[in-house]
This record gives C-alpha cells, structure tokens and sequence, in this order.
C-alpha cells in the first residue's frame, strides 16, 4: 500500500506549488503589488508606467507651415534607436504565457488525479472487502487458525490509518476541478483586459511598431541636414578612465559597425581598446587592445569608414591607421597647423588639431600663426589627407571650450567647464558666422572631447573621466512633395 501513498503526496505537492505560484507571482505579473484599484480599474502606479520620458523616445518638437506651403518639423532620435513598449502590453503578454502554461498543467495534473484516484477507489474496495472477511472471520473464529487470524489483522490495522486520508484526497481532487475553473475565469478576464488595451493584439502592434521605427529612420535619413537649434540633457553611458580622453563609434554612413573605441589621456597614448558594441563598452568587456605604432596628442581623434585619423605626438601630422589591418595606411602634415599646446583649446591638453566628421565628410579644425591663433576649418579628402577647402573663422582657437560639426557647421562652446553654452556658429556653405545661444548642460564640469556622430546624430563627450551623450535637435524645411 506503499504506492498508493507516495503518488498522493506527489500530486498534493504539485498541488500546493501551483497554489503558492498562483498567490504569488500572478499579482506581481499583473502590477497589483502594492497598488491600490479604483473602481475604474486603474491605478496611479499602472498609469504613469504608460508614459516613458522623452529622452526614451522619438520626439516630434514642432510642426507647421512656411509661407511657401512647406512643412517645417522638428524630429529628435532618441539614444538608442528603439521604440519603448508599453510595460504593461509585456506584463500582459507574460501572464498570458503563465496562464497558458498552468492551465496546461492542470490538465496534465487532473489526468493523473483522475487516474490515481480510480487506484485509490480500488484500494479503498480491497480494504473494505478485506474488512469485510475480518468480520466473518471474527464472527466464526473456527473459519482461521490462529496463525492466519492475526496475520490478516495486522493487515487491517496497517490499512486503517489510509481512511482519512482518502477522504482527504477526495477533497483534494475537488479542489484541482476548482482550480482549473479559477484558471479558465482568470483567461477571460486576462482577454477582455486585452480587448481593452486596443483593438490589435500583440504582434500586430509590435509590427505596426517596427514599421513605423522604419519610417521614421527613412524619414530622418531623407531630411539630410538642419540647423542645431537644441542639445538635450547628458546621458552618461559609462565612468572610466582618466580625467581627459576620447570614445567615439564609426561616423560613416551607412555604416552597420556598432564598434566602439576609447582612448585614454591626451598626450602620449598609444593604447587603444575596441569594444564590439556600446553594450560592451558600458560592462567594460569583450574588448581587444590596439597599440599604435606611434603616439597621439590631444583628444581630436575620429574613426571614419573603419580608419582610426589622429594627431601625431609633437607634430602637426594626421596618421591614417585601419583598424581592421591593424597597420597606418598613410601619414600627411596639416600645413602650417599648431601644434604641442601652440594653439589648444581652452582645457590645454595638446588639443591643437581637433579632426571630426558630419554628414559633409572628414574635418580638421586647427589654427596657424598666420590666422593669428583664430580658428582654422579645412576639409580633407579622407584616402589622401588633401586639404580640399579651407576657411578662417576669425573666432580665437584658446577662447573656445570645445567645437563639432554638423552638416558643414561648426558650433563652439564658449566653455570647457560648467556653465557653458554653445556660443559660436560659422557656416561653411556660405563663409558666415553668427553668435548662438543653445544650452549646454556640462553635467560633471570638464569636458576634455565633444564630437557629432552623423551616422547616429548624437554628440560624444568625456566629461571628467564619464562617457556621456547627448541628442540633438535640428531644425529642418522639408518639402511635402512625395514620400
């Protein structure tokens, strides 16, 4: 009778697990922990869940008409180039898995209840009939020899204590038929909460999603270049290194080479370190180490089209290295360039030449002893290191806290420390300047690198050995003709 025993334990235990899961997880999955409903149906908690900031998301700033019928907009890509779901359609979509999963199990759990219980039913028939025969037996003594009388009543004295806990079983075996109803209900109501949630399940919106995500990407890669109007607020990525120092990813597009690089100290650093995503970056790991054949100076560094471009340490030489080989490709002065903390920036540094990339191609913004220390942007054919086209500012280089490129324009900060804004803007399609005022939050008081990333359309800072990035609006006319 050993059997009978072990199997109604296993499906008690199965029982009290399910129950325990069922009290347990199902509130948390739902977001009732901690939360009180109203009579709505809703929550404060569940509520505010629904809308994420707007650093998570794209931003539409303002959109409206010029005199000509021309739509104007003013688009921000978020950080990270992903739509946020709605948290509760993931809790919902979770809990529509457990309960498919339980309800799986209760019917797995009631076959067996139902086929352990047609055993006990016969054991419970034996016992009764082996009851029956002791009764005979002791109401005619003469029928059993002594021997055999006593065998078959310890017998039944070891069969008695299963009474109850058939009757307990019973019970049981009730209770699993309940729950499974329970189980049933709770997928009804788990379907009329999704009814209510929208019109299209799951999937579909998470394609509908996609496809806008899509859109959206065409659209920002369509409306080309704009004029910076707006920086957002700093999103640090990561706090490593020193307090000077340089990170970037490939600025070409349409690059798909999530690569990132880092470069530590500004003067006489030879160590690179390649991370194979931003992910990996953040964790500092799954990263191989670059040791360049000569040392850089400053933090103007860039990657552009799988080339590391850089400063050579005490000279005003561009050093072209290709990451991938892992060998320099080429080597060229910038003619007449400062260099050696001639000409830096506000911070120092060896920031003399200061090389970057926009939508436009490669960049080196510099200064010579004949501009009078004024800032110097000369645009450089990236195979050969040519100076294309040159262009004199006429904005003192030491004044200047940073500057990038967007879309042939340079922006300089007036500022490397906190309080700075960006102050200065000169446009090279049409050799015209003009003096800004954009906010710019400098989170953590020194930042010893800023560059503009087209591909992504962010900007790349260290900011007092933390890796921070920032989003940028740009303010576009875009023709309401075609797509």
């Amino acid at each position: 009778m050993s059997v009978p025993l072990l199997k109604i334990g296993a499906v008690l235990s199965t029982m009290a697990m399910v129950t325990n899961w069922m009290s347990q997880t199902l509130p948390s999955l739902v977001g009732l922990n901690g939360t009180t409903i109203t009579r709505g149906g809703t929550s404060e908690k569940i509520i505010s869940a629904l809308y994420p900031s707007p650093e998570e998301g794209w931003q539409i700033y303002s959109s409206s008409q010029d005199v000509e019928g021309k739509c104007v907009c003013t688009v921000v890509a978020p950080a990270q180039n992903m739509c946020n779901r709605d948290p509760r359609s993931k809790q919902l979509r979770q809990l529509m898995e457990k309960v498919q999963n339980i309800t799986q199990s209760m019917e797995v759990l009631d076959l067996r209840t139902y086929r352990d219980l047609q055993y006990v039913r016969n054991t419970e028939s034996l016992m009764k009939a082996v009851d029956s025969k002791l009764k005979i037996a002791s109401d005619n003594p003469r029928t059993l020899n002594p021997k055999s009388f006593q065998e078959l009543k310890d017998k039944v004295t070891q069969l008695l204590p299963l009474l109850p806990v058939l009757e307990q079983y019973k019970s049981d075996a009730r209770m699993v038929g309940q729950l499974k109803e329970e189980v049933q209900n709770l997928s009804l109501v788990l379907m009329a909460i999704q009814e209510e949630m929208g019109a299209y399940d799951y999937e579909e919106l998470r394609q509908r999603v996609l496809l806008l995500e899509t859109r959206l990407h065409s659209c920002m890669q369509k409306m080309g270049c704009g004029k910076l109007t707006g920086v957002s607020n700093p999103i640090t990525v990561r706090a490593s290194g020193s307090r000077f120092g340089s990170w970037m990813t490939d600025t070409m597009t349409p690059s798909s080479d999530n690569r990132v690089w880092s470069m530590d100290g500004y003067l006489k650093g030879r160590r690179v370190l390649e991370y194979r995503t931003l992910s990996d970056f953040t964790k500092g790991q799954n990263f191989v180490q670059h040791l360049l054949p000569h040392p850089w100076a400053g933090t103007g560094h860039v990657v552009h089209n799988g080339s590391l471009y850089y400063n050579k340490y005490q000279s005003n030489i561009i050093i072209k290295y290709h990451l991938r080989s892992r060998s320099v490709l080429l080597q060229r002065s910038l003619p007449s360039a400062g260099y050696n903390n001639t000409f830096p920036y506000s911070w120092g540094g060896s920031s003399d030449i200061d090389l970057m990339a926009d939508e436009n191609g490669l960049w080196a913004v510099y200064t010579t002893i004949p501009n009078a220390g004024n800032i110097v942007i000369s645009r450089l054919e990236p195979q050969s290191l040519e100076v294309l086209q040159t262009w004199d500012t006429g904005f003192p280089k030491r004044s200047a806290g940073e500057a990038f490129m967007i879309c042939g324009t340079l922006y300089v900060t007036n500022s490397h420390l906190a309080g700075a804004k960006i102050y200065f803007a000169y446009y090279t399609n049409s050799s015209t300047y003009e003096y800004t005022d954009i906010p710019f939050h400098n989170q953590y008081s020194h930042i010893s690198m800023l560059d503009y990333n087209p591909r992504e359309r962010v900007l790349y800072t260290w900011n007092n050995g933390h890796q921070v990035l920032y989003n940028v609006t740009l303010f576009q006319v875009i023709s309401n003709a075609g797509d």
